[in-house]
């Protein structure tokens, strides 16, 4: 049902085109022409990754006259992503939205996009110093982290004593380690009798995040909780659960469709749902925006996008709102429309991103 308008690995390619939106005349710029933009992605096979393009996309087809190309690596590869981030700038020069999750390895690539006079949105991952990109449209993460936390804590009774296991896929990628800590701090403040360990790497291959996942299961089979920041995490902990029998509580990251089978029957308590369409969606209007109103010029600073939380009382809202590009933007639409309305509101200093 809710296996909608995923669109795999296989099927697109090694390294891929997802997509043009618009049309019009050849002149770029703020003059009514069309704009040749882009974005870049971490990993074009995950749901995270696909979820963003999707917003992007959605953005750029409502804006009109904009030649919109995504680009991402099948697998996460930080290097294989900078080389099609530097393809994308010779073609998409009119501007470029930048997710990654190797931030240290986009900061030369990034200020040379700049240095051209490119104008880049980080996405998702707050960007580094020297850069020079200023505007980044993402998460509080370590809110959602403690979120996580407080939804397992609801369901673990009163002062729980035991472990919980913490996975993070790739661990020194600022957005998911804050996630982390988020869990971790919340627990240690809220339930002092629960030891938390790792967060340990889990990796965002699915079938590494499989194993690695088996292992900690094999090596804490008494845990209370096993939660993961990522994608892959909520899946494989899930099919972990259910072949295992366990009576841990599990949960994850996003709403890949077999993450909300695993909310749906009950397998996982929650998932935490970034809304990375969204993000994909904000960060690409404001980017036109800037271009076509403002000579390029984006705002500095942290612009907030909400997450939320999925579980047994939201889960069939969420997947009927997954069944199609147009259903997400149709249930995502008042937000969006309250948050480009009122920009400066949803403005945060950049040196505040968590």
């Amino acid at each position: 049902m809710h296996r909608r308008f995923r669109t795999t690995a296989a099927a697109l390619g090694a390294l891929v085109l997802l997509g043009a939106a618009g049309c019009g005349d050849n002149s770029p710029g703020s003059g009514g022409g069309e704009l040749k933009m882009g974005i870049a992605v971490a990993n074009i096979s995950l749901n995270f990754a696909h979820e963003m393009v999707l917003g992007a996309e959605s953005a750029a087809s409502h804006a009109g006259k904009v030649d919109f190309k995504a680009v991402g690596p099948p697998n996460t590869d930080g290097p294989a992503e900078v080389q099609l981030f530097q393809n994308l700038t010779a073609r998409a020069k009119d501007g470029i939205v930048l997710e990654n999750l190797a931030p240290p390895i986009f900061t030369r690539p990034a200020a040379q996009a700049v240095d051209k006079g490119i104008p880049i949105v980080a996405l998702d991952t707050s960007p580094t110093d020297g850069s020079k990109v200023t505007f980044y449209v993402g998460n509080d993460n370590y809110a959602l982290g403690e979120s996580m936390a407080k939804e397992a804590l609801k369901r673990l009774g009163a002062d729980p004593k035991g472990e919980i296991v913490i996975g993070v896929p790739n661990p020194g990628t600022p957005v998911l380690d804050n996630r982390a800590m988020g869990i971790s701090e919340t627990f240690a403040k809220e339930a002092p009798g629960v030891k938390v360990l790792g967060p340990f790497q889990t990796y965002s291959d699915p079938g590494q995040n499989y194993s690695s996942w088996s292992a900690q299961v094999n090596a804490h089979p008494d845990a209370l909780a096993f939660l993961g920041v990522g994608d892959a995490d909520s899946y494989n902990l899930a099919k972990i659960k259910k072949a295992e029998n366990g009576k841990w509580l599990t949960a994850g990251f996003d709403v890949d469709p077999k993450t909300l089978d695993a909310v749906k029957d009950g397998s996982n308590f929650v998932t935490i749902d970034p809304q990375h369409f969204l993000k994909g969606y904000l960060s690409t209007a404001m980017l036109i925006e800037a271009v076509r109103d403002n000579d390029g010029k984006l705002a500095d600073g942290w612009f907030l996008s909400p997450g939320g939380v999925v579980d047994s009382s939201n889960i069939d809202e969420i997947i009927t709102r997954q069944k199609s590009a147009k259903a997400a933007y149709d249930w995502y639409k008042p937000t969006i429309d309250k948050l480009l309305g009122d920009q400066k509101a949803n403005l945060k200093p950049l040196e505040d991103a968590r």
